[in-house]
């Protein structure tokens, strides 16, 4: 069985219930690679994102790589590899 893919729509999705969205911020914009700073988004509002892909998905993250995901796709790609091994 395949596994699905994260997808940048469910972490906007996620995004927008652990951290809310900062003013100004267009997150239906072309922000796959805007970096998180410039979005709003610090390290602790990606940390409490990781913890509900992680409580949602059934997944473990690291926080390092999460830490080192600057940006959107950065962040999926963190996600989607911690899938990939949950479908084999």
């Amino acid at each position: 069985m395949t596994a699905k893919a994260f997808t940048l729509d469910e972490l906007k999705t996620i995004l927008l219930e652990a951290a809310g969205v900062a003013e100004g911020v267009d997150l239906d914009g072309d922000i796959l690679d805007t970096e998180f700073d410039v979005l709003g988004y610090e390290s602790l509002a990606l940390l409490e994102t990781g913890s509900v892909i992680e409580r949602e998905y059934g997944i473990s993250l690291d926080e390092e790589a999460i830490g080192d995901a600057r940006t959107p796709r950065a962040f999926i790609e963190v996600v989607n590899a911690q899938l990939a091994p949950a479908a084999a």
